[in-house]
């Protein structure tokens, strides 16, 4: 049977579907308010970042780390604040500004992607401090939690023959993990996505003292971008999207556009590890991904107890493997892990990469630690937690409220039992594997209020400088036509580069594309629209 739909689990995908943005009560016009905007707001705009070195186990001793204080509610700005945690390497050339980064999700805490990723953008320092941010509800910054739920209690079974012949059940069911997610989070709960991280973004820019944001998102991070290019165009400086996201399709369509994504790394992950004596499921590929589907049904059927108080699922191994196919650079990491499971059921390496990591620090092995247990009671709103005190469903609580709050459309409980039936065999045909678990993160959204439609009604014909946008044709989790359909939504502001190589995103995986966004960002030197990169190997 499929697995307890149950938020206590270390569900932890990023998706490229699934990788969105959010807001309420906007203004129609993103240039309209401009005066309004910082009404109430000088003391937030006011601010200056206090670096230090980071207090944090293991990061880099050259990472320096601070925080800047947001309104909880911007329309109510004397309501509440909150910390968001802020990292940067220092620029060691001639400074010429900041540039911002985000490294998808949602819910993904950009401080650790920084301290552990942050080789990869050193050549950035030749002209920017480097710096990154755990939005908010994320990491440090007021993280959201769904909580543990009892045992006994179970969520039902979402997609199995239970819920089918019963979808009453399951909304009940859904409708109580929505009320579990809103006990455990707190007040930033109703106060989370992309718009008002836009906003932060904002108020982060001038905490930094630039006039103009630079910025590099990738995956849920262009969309991130391209609702701030929208909300402040006149603040727009150098952005580039890399792994460019949708902008008006719904999640029922993202969910399966990442599900075939996956499905599609997966079998080139069994055809990379097959050749491989220590791959754990043998050496004939097609009978490696029969055997991948048996052990995630074989582990929702019967569970693995752990060391940390929770069973480990199928659903939970999903959850890996989503994290661990986004870079070939984590597929000897990850076959590590599967081995470990398999041969030995030891659960660690792959509960790893379910939480993304957050929880679990770097050993000299490239074996990861153990994760510590989430707080029972509900973080403060205010202060930065501490890094162990994140909870263990952080990423995909995060996940799910910022995708929800994103989306403004709430299908009826009717609506859902006439088209689950219909959704389940749609989900299980893109991607035996994924299938159920995107279709979760779907269904997850019933019993939470209705999103904005601030991304699909306002993000479109920005009157920006130019943005660069990079699309790679074989992306599993953000596909090449929504660069393009992006792009043609943008208007003029938007240049494409076509990155005709393999995986998510192209800044870390191909030279080409990191030269190109790097000339971009450091001397403003934009490739014509439409050019290409070729795969490394091809000399792209």
């Amino acid at each position: 049977m499929l697995a307890k739909l149950s938020t206590r689990r270390r569900r932890a995908l990023a998706t490229g579907a699934a990788l969105t943005l959010l807001g309420t009560g906007l203004p129609t016009a993103a240039t309209a308010a401009a005066a309004d905007d910082r009404s109430g707001l000088d003391r937030f705009y006011d601010q200056k970042i206090s670096w230090s070195a980071c207090d944090l186990d293991g990061v880099p001793e050259d990472l320096q780390c601070g925080k800047v204080t947001v309104p909880l509610d911007y329309a109510h700005p004397g309501a509440g604040a909150l910390d968001l945690a802020l990292a940067r390497y220092r620029a060691t050339g001639d400074k010429r500004g900041s540039v911002l980064l985000n490294f998808g999700g949602p819910g993904g805490a950009g401080v650790p992607g920084l301290a552990y990723g942050g080789k990869d953008f050193m050549e950035l320092t030749d002209g920017y401090d480097v710096v990154t941010f755990d939005p908010r509800g994320v990491g440090r910054s007021s993280p959201v939690s769904c909580g543990d739920t009892e045992e006994d209690e179970g969520l039902g079974a979402l997609g199995d023959d239970t819920a089918l012949d019963d979808p009453r059940a399951l909304l009940t069911t859904l409708k109580r993990t929505a009320a579990a997610c809103e006990e455990h989070s707190g007040p930033v709960l109703t106060h989370i996505g992309t718009v008002d991280s836009a906003r932060d973004m904002d108020v982060i820019r001038q905490a930094l003292g630039d006039r103009k944001l630079n910025y590099l998102g990738f995956s849920y991070g262009t969309r991130l971008g391209a609702v701030y290019a929208a909300r402040f165009p006149g603040k727009v400086g150098r952005v580039v999207l890399d792994g460019v996201d949708t902008l008006t399709e719904p999640l029922t369509e993202q969910g399966l556009a990442g599900a075939r994504g996956q499905q599609v790394a997966l079998e080139d992950f069994v055809d990379w590890c097959v050749r491989d004596i220590a791959c754990p499921f043998g050496t004939d590929a097609r009978t490696a991904r029969e055997e991948v589907v048996r052990t995630v049904r074989s582990l929702d059927e019967d569970p693995v107890p752990t060391d940390y108080g929770d069973d480990f699922t199928g659903q939970d191994l999903v959850a890996a493997l989503g994290q661990g196919l986004y870079s070939k650079e984590l597929w000897p990491s990850l076959e590590r892990a599967l081995a470990r499971l398999v041969e030995d059921g030891d659960t660690s390496g792959v509960m790893a990469f379910a939480t993304g990591g957050l929880n679990f620090l770097p050993r000299a092995t490239d074996d990861l630690a153990r994760p510590t247990r989430a707080p029972t009671a509900a973080p403060s709103p205010s202060p930065l937690v501490d890094a162990e005190d994140v909870p263990l469903d952080n990423l995909p609580a995060a996940l799910m409220a910022i995708n929800c709050a994103d989306d403004p459309d709430r299908p009826t409980a009717e609506r859902i039992t006439a088209d689950l039936r219909r959704l389940r065999a749609d989900y299980d045909k893109a991607s035996p594997v994924f299938g159920r678990y995107r279709l979760s993160e779907v269904l997850l959204c019933y019993g939470r209020p209705r999103g904005t439609d601030f991304v699909r009604e306002k993000v479109k014909d920005l009157d920006t400088p130019k943005m660069l946008l990079v699309g790679t044709r074989g992306d599993p989790a953000t596909p090449y036509r929504w660069t393009v359909e992006t792009a043609e939504r943008l208007g003029d502001s938007a240049v494409v580069l076509d990155n005709r190589g393999e995986g998510h995103t192209g800044y870390g995986s191909s030279k080409c594309v990191h030269r190109k966004i790097d000339d971009f960002l450091l001397y403003g030197s934009l490739p014509r629209t439409g050019s290409s990169c070729l795969p490394d190997e091809d000399g792209g």
